[in-house]
This record gives C-alpha cells, structure tokens and sequence, in this order.
C-alpha cells in the first residue's frame, strides 16, 4: 500500500475510533457525551480555534456525572494508544514517536506520549517484539508508572506538580491531534506482533556459535563506543587522537569482516535502514555530515527535514559504522565551535549563526575529501590483505581480487533497498549556504585535526 493510502486509511481509522471508543467505555448518554466533547476539542485543535478548544477542555475537566473524570481519562487513554498503534503502522518507532511529540508540542506532550508508548506496550509478549524496537521502549522515561487507565490523568497531574486541573486533558487532546495527524514514514522495523514481519538475521554454525557471534560484535561495538567516548571528553589534543584512530581501527575489522564472514558462510545479507535525528540547529549542515560518513561507508541518507529524521540505508556493519562516527565527528565539531566562541561584525553585530553554518558546511566538506582520500588506499590495502591471507589468498568468490566486484555488488543491493522503500518520491535537496568566510576556513582546519589516519574500513570507496 502506499505512503498516501496509508495516510488516508490512517485519518479514516483515526475518525472512526475516536467515538467508538468513548461509547464502550462509559455508560451509553455518558459515553457519547464525552465523545462529542473530545471531538469538538480535536476541531478545535484543527481549526487553531484556541478560545473552543478550552471550552470543550473545561466541560471534560468539571466532574459532570459519578465516575465523569475515570471515564474521560479511560477514554482518552484508549484514545491515545489506539493513535500509537497507528502511527506504529506508519513507520513510526517509540523513540521517533515520543520525540516528534516534543518536536511539534512541548516536553510534557512527549512525557505522556511516553507514557502511552510503554502502556500500549504491555499488550504484547516479549516473544513478539523485535529487541531493537524493545530496546527503544525501554529507554523512555515513564511520568506516572502504574496508574490505571481511569485514574491516569490525575495521576499524570500529581507526578508533574502540576496546578490547573485542566492541563492533563488538554494535553491529552493535542498529543491525540499531533499523532493523528503524522506524515507516514516508511516501515524500517517490524511493528509489535508482527512476528512473520521480522527480518531474519542469518549467522553460520549452530546455536552456540550464533550466540557467540552476537557477543563478540557487541564486544567490539562497545570497546568502539568506549574509546570514542573518551575521545571526546579528553581535554588533550593527542590522545584524543590515539583514541579515534584506534577505534577506527576497530570499525574497520569489525566492518570487513562482518561482510567477509557473512559472505563465506553463504549466509544471505540483506541492506536495512535506521533513521538518525538531526535537530536544530544547523541541521542541514548536520544532514550534510551523516550524508558524507554515510557515502564513505557504501550507505545512503534520504532527509524528512519535515520530521527531522535522515533515514540511512545501507547493510548492518555500515550502519553501525555510520551512526558511531557521525556522531563521534559531530561532538568534536560542535566542541570546536564552541572553543571558537561567538562573532561579530565590524559595526557589532552578531553573526555567530552565519560563522557556525559555514563551519559546518566546510567542516563535512573537508571530512569528504579525507574520506576520499583514504578510501583508494583502504581498498587496496584490503585487497592486498585477501591475496596474501591466511586463507590461501581467497576473497568471498575465491580470489582475493574479487573484493571489488563484492563490494560493487553490495552497493548495487543498497541502492535497490533505496528504491524499494522510497520509488520515485525521492527529490534532491539544495546544499546549505556558506556565507562566513572566517567559518568556512575554521571549519576546515578543525577536518584536518579530527584524526581519520587509520579511516579505511568504514571509508571503503564506491567502485567507479
């Protein structure tokens, strides 16, 4: 189905359940009555019609009838979930879902989108959820832990100290518009549930050796997230240094030979996705970065600058590679910065903006043309490595000569997983503006200093 019937079907669901809902949670008169009111609230939010919108907020708060202010929460409550289930078939994931809220809301609306995030959670086995999609739940922060359905709102209210009675609701209705009304994104992980969905991740040997496979490149991963980490607190120049190239040396072990070994087992390796977020500000010099690393690492990076998400596409190793070292560079670039500290013109004006988009751009441009440079060498110090390996000189075909067509061919595979997630609604994008010629050229000296003497193996060139 696509992206456009997805949305229309979504609005559809959305309309229909949002009275159906209310009605079988309370009693027939009561149930309809907080329907109408969650509905005109919802127009209201639509419409920007801020003086209906609190009517409607107000008559849902009063205690109209017994049991009125349970039955407004448990309707609401069901509301909301039954909006994140929707958006869930969408493409949205828990991480996405809760920071959009704050994104197009406030911090409180992503606390409660939390919330409902880890309540609708409980509906399913663990069986049934993709570890990456748990992984991401339970990282959320929980706001008010173990209320029930009809006394979430108050409850909400009490874990926030939070004054006017009203508040709860209100923010209750406008997260149900915020998620209502999403763009669709496209399906990167199997939802909850969905058990035939999940992608398979084949890995050689038995059980044991599958398992013992999974540890090793969660070891490795951590020793590389280790040593960046220190790279980027350390306050001298040289062993921040040290520490980047040795852990580019990992990056590259671990990338080849994830590939190599996959390959060799006869294991079929398929291209996924993950998005990254890439917030403000700068964030199209920031987007210009992710794309620069992502290239280096035979990925691609699509931007929903709408959400505020760069989808990269690319096999798992790669996109391991990408997320680390983006974000490794990004920290560094931003410390730069801030040691460059804030501009102005001749007459006083600031023009600290211009000054850290120009550093940016430069800054990704210049990272570009190191990864380049080193990417001639990776490639043939790798095919050097395959002819005179321990293995008799035999690449993933049989011959160490063989490497380039192996990794052609996997780039061929990402630019068809590309395809098949997006068709033809790509279009491409304009370059950010450089304006400050003083940040340009900071930008670039601060390329040079982020050490990517030992980049090979996650800057593997692209065959021409």
């Amino acid at each position: 189905m696509g992206k456009a019937s997805r949305q229309r079907r979504q609005k559809k669901d959305h309309d229909r359940q949002r009275e159906r809902a209310a009605r079988d949670r309370a009693s027939p008169p009561q149930a309809e009555e907080i329907a109408i009111l969650i509905a005109t609230a919802g127009r209201a939010v639509e419409a920007g019609d801020e003086a209906g919108f609190y009517r409607a907020v107000d008559q849902l708060t009063a205690e109209r009838a017994p049991g009125w202010g349970r039955a407004v929460s448990r309707t609401l409550v069901d509301l909301v979930k039954f909006t994140v289930t929707g958006a869930w078939k969408n493409g949205w994931q828990p991480a996405e879902l809760a920071r959009q809220a704050g994104r197009a809301a406030t911090a409180a609306h992503a606390a409660m989108a939390a919330d409902m995030i880890v309540a609708e959670m409980r509906r399913y086995a663990a069986a049934t959820v993709d570890p990456r999609w748990a992984t991401q739940v339970a990282a959320l922060a929980v706001t008010a832990p173990g209320a029930d359905d009809g006394q979430y709102l108050s409850a909400w209210r009490a874990a926030v100290g939070e004054a006017d009675p009203t508040a709860p609701i209100a923010i209750a209705v406008q997260l149900l518009h915020v998620l209502a009304t999403l763009p669709v994104l496209e399906v990167l992980l199997p939802i909850p549930g969905d058990i035939t969905g999940r992608p398979a991740h084949p890995t050689p040997g038995t059980a044991a050796s599958t398992a013992a496979g999974h540890d090793a490149d969660e070891r490795m991963l951590s020793r590389i997230r280790a040593l960046l980490a220190k790279a980027e607190s350390t306050e001298f120049e040289q062993e921040a240094e040290a520490l980047s190239a040795r852990a580019q040396e990992l990056m590259a072990k671990y990338s080849i030979d994830h590939a190599l070994l996959a390959v060799r087992a006869g294991n079929k390796e398929e291209p996924g996705g993950r998005r990254v977020a890439v917030d403000n500000p700068y964030e199209g010099p920031k987007t210009t970065l992710l794309n620069t690393v992502a290239e280096a690492n035979r990925c691609r990076v699509i931007w929903s600058q709408d959400v505020g998400l760069a989808t990269v596409v690319g096999f798992p190793a790669d996109l391991e590679a990408v997320e680390l070292l983006f974000t490794s560079l990004l920290v560094q670039a931003n410390s730069a910065m801030m040691r460059a500290g804030g501009k102005k013109d001749q007459v006083g004006r600031s023009r600290t903006r211009a000054f850290r988009q120009s550093f940016l751009v430069s800054y990704s441009i210049r990272i570009g043309e190191r990864l380049a440079e080193a990417a001639t060498q990776a490639e043939q110090e790798a095919l050097a490595e395959q002819s005179a390996g321990g293995d008799g000189g035999a690449g993933p075909a049989g011959a160490g000569t063989d490497l380039v067509p192996f990794l052609a061919a996997r780039l061929v595979a990402v630019d068809d997983a590309v395809d098949g997630l997006f068709g033809g609604r790509l279009k491409k994008g304009r370059a950010s503006r450089v304006t400050d010629a003083e940040g340009w050229a900071s930008g670039r000296a601060a390329a040079d200093l982020a050490s990517l003497r030992n980049r090979e193996a996650v800057a593997e060139p692209r065959p021409s």
